[in-house]
């Protein structure tokens, strides 16, 4: 046994081999089989007692185009769309200053409290922000004491809850790959533009911005595609009304027993974040060719 271990760690391509078959057998087993079963799924149909009947046909992929789909749909893709520009809005002048307005004796202490967050479950957080956001939760608490409002605001289950919600859980996503390209960015850059008589203004948007678009880009991919299959958010801080497409897909598998219709909402969903993707990776790379 010994011998034939040796044998394969001196030839590199069986080493490599070796070195990757533990991933292949764990991302075959437990990511494309099962995904290949929810596809095969998705063309079945649902039996009156709510198990799997293999009738194969595109029914299923005809009622998710149904119109009360498509609002749902709708609904979480400009939700997500929102999301990623507060993120982008609010997590790129964070990620600037780390980066270049930050001492480095600092910079790690401010960098763990943006990693912080996830050291303590989502689902903890967000039930945070229902005890903050409800009638008797802090916020409104606090108006109340100061006689801004006579009466509590309605915070919880409400679009905007939904928004401080996702903002909140996605924009350590948006601020990360900000940060890891805007430290490699080189100050005599900015330096070279000052001298030249631009304003800041203008040194950031002909130099910073774009020498930061392919982290703005991944950024704004980690964030929409978070976003757009949340469940967790909407439904404890939007209620009904709030409900998007992964809410969707988790009632029909935990509530309804729909396997089959949830399977293929699914797959759509997986369509359209891949084209979404590919297509911002694309400009992404156009931009920083155009940049080199």
């Amino acid at each position: 046994m010994e011998s034939l271990l040796q044998f394969f760690l001196k030839r590199p391509r069986w080493r490599a081999t070796a070195l990757l078959s533990g991933s292949l057998v764990w991302l075959v087993g437990f990511f494309l089989l099962p995904l290949c079963y929810l596809l095969a799924m998705s063309f079945a149909l649902r039996s009156p007692y709510g198990t799997v009947e293999w009738r194969l046909g595109l029914s299923n992929y005809a009622r998710a185009f149904q119109p009360l789909y498509l609002e749902v749909y709708w609904r979480s893709l400009w939700i997500a769309l929102l999301t990623t520009v507060l993120c982008a809005l609010f997590g790129y002048p964070v990620a600037y200053a780390l980066a270049l307005r930050v001492s480095a004796r600092w910079k790690s202490a401010l960098l763990m409290l943006v990693v912080i967050p996830f050291w303590t479950s989502f689902l903890v957080r967000t039930y945070a922000w229902m005890v903050i956001l409800r009638a008797e939760g802090v916020i409104n608490n606090l108006l109340m004491g100061l006689h801004l409002i006579h009466q509590p605001l309605r915070l919880l289950y409400t679009p905007l809850a939904v928004f401080i919600g996702l903002v909140y859980g996605e924009l350590p996503f948006m601020i990360l790959p900000l940060y890891a390209v805007l430290q490699k960015l080189d100050p005599q850059l900015l330096e070279a533009a000052a001298d030249l008589g631009a304003s800041r203004w203008r040194t950031f948007r002909r130099v910073t911005l774009p020498l930061s678009a392919p982290g703005l880009g991944a950024g704004a991919v980690l964030v929409f595609i978070a976003s757009v299959g949340a469940f967790i958010t909407p439904d404890l801080l939007g209620g009904a009304r709030s409900m998007m497409v992964g809410n969707l897909i988790q009632n029909q598998f935990a509530m309804v027993r729909d396997q089959p219709f949830g399977s293929a909402v699914a797959f759509l969903l997986t369509v359209v974040v891949l084209v979404l993707l590919g297509l911002t990776l694309r400009n992404t790379e156009s931009a920083t060719r155009e940049i080199l």
